[in-house]
């Protein structure tokens, strides 16, 4: 099993735009209510924090 290792090709991926970043957060959000984590009085704030997270999550921070 004398194989030759490669390592992976790099990916260069397209800029995420906001609108792939709502549809993700409104799906994580949708996922808690179905869990019961979330309740309707901290919607807007957790909201807010998933979008957050996930933003810099995938979009390296500006200098």
């Amino acid at each position: 099993m004398n194989q030759d290792i490669n390592p992976p090709p790099i990916i260069r991926s397209k800029p995420i735009t906001d609108d792939a970043l709502l549809k993700v957060t409104k799906e994580v959000v949708v996922k808690f209510i179905e869990a019961g984590r979330l309740s309707p009085d901290n919607f807007s704030k957790t909201f807010q924090n998933v979008f957050t997270s996930i933003k810099d999550t995938v979009r390296p921070p500006r200098s």
